[in-house]
């Protein structure tokens, strides 16, 4: 009997970041306006202090495919040479078609990559790493475009201040390559039980819910060891870690985890107070934002880290990328 053929194993790296983002600024002063708060209320208990919402033209597709086409152009990568794309969103448009197969043809990849959609909500960009990660290790896949894409602003409810306050829109994108030496770690991923419906997008029309104080009390008290089980199973220390890009959620969830993580010294991403909770998009929409402004550091170990909906968590750490010369 013949012995199935396998790909020697391999790792892969992140080449190139991109990122979109609707033009409309909404302000906690706008916002004000809306619904009963204002700049001090929202900026105490968030952080937040401007997020982005979209037109009428901005869509899911259109972002992710404007944050795919900027990594590629980082990264230098001809879009007919991507084999994978994977598009993680709490908001994709339809079932099917698919987000990915959308943004493909739109990037004019003609030699036809293989198109995955993926919602685990606001870990989502994590998840889709790991499975554009593992294909290219496993020989499925060479070059891989992930990409993290959410419109909260089309399933929020404008009248209701817990949740209108925190949504923005936006999308991240990295560019994979397969590479002989691996600068992506393994995933380290679950899911809380008892947490289930903690954040929730249900209805018709689809409405965005959560119970604060649960997914708090979770980030609190459980958000700490999880993210110490991703840096361990990179076979790493925290003392290795040079970037902390957490998912966007909420300033005084990301500030303390910081401080648990003995992070004080690291570049933190922050985007969250200028993009507000971008769900899946806001860890890739982070650290595009800091790339592109020549902030994030080069080739060091980043400790990527995304919970929420589901209630799903997910992480890796990732080598950031190096400019090209």
């Amino acid at each position: 009997m013949r012995q199935m053929k396998t790909a020697p194993l391999r790792g892969s790296r992140i080449v190139g970041l991109g990122h979109s983002q609707p033009d409309r600024v909404l302000t906690n002063d706008e916002l004000s306006t809306m619904v009963e708060t204002d700049d001090a209320w929202i900026t105490t208990r968030t952080g937040i202090k401007t997020r982005r919402i979209a037109g009428p033209d901005d869509t899911v597709t259109s972002m992710a495919t404007a944050a795919a086409r900027n990594a590629l152009a980082d990264a230098g990568v001809d879009p007919a040479s991507v084999d994978l794309v994977v598009v993680a969103s709490t908001t994709h448009e339809d079932r099917a078609p698919y987000t990915a197969g959308r943004v493909a043809v739109q990037l004019g990849m003609t030699s036809g990559p293989a198109p995955i959609d993926i919602n685990t909500a606001c870990s989502g960009f994590e998840y889709a790493m790991a499975v554009a990660d593992q294909a290219i290790r496993t020989g499925a896949a060479d070059t891989a475009v992930v990409v993290g894409a959410d419109k909260l602003s089309g399933i929020t409810d404008w009248t209701d201040r817990s949740t209108c306050v925190l949504v923005g829109d936006g999308a991240g994108a990295a560019v994979l390559q397969a590479t002989d030496e691996p600068e992506i770690g393994p995933v380290s991923w679950g899911s809380v039980p008892h947490l289930q419906d903690a954040v929730r997008v249900t209805g018709t029309p689809a409405r965005f819910q959560q119970e604060g104080r649960s997914i708090y009390r979770w980030a609190i008290t459980e958000a700490e060891g999880h993210a110490r089980k991703v840096v361990e199973a990179a076979g790493l220390t925290l003392d290795d870690i040079a970037v902390f890009a957490f998912h966007q959620a909420n300033l005084r969830i990301i500030e303390p985890l910081v401080t648990a993580l003995g992070g004080e010294d690291k570049y933190v991403v922050r985007d969250v107070v200028e993009s507000g909770n971008t769900s899946a998009a806001s860890v890739p929409l982070g650290l595009s934002k800091a790339w592109q402004r020549g902030e994030l550091p080069e080739g060091v170990p980043a400790l990527l880290f995304g919970f929420g909906g589901g209630f799903a968590h997910a992480g890796q750490v990732v080598t950031t990328p190096t400019r090209r010369r």
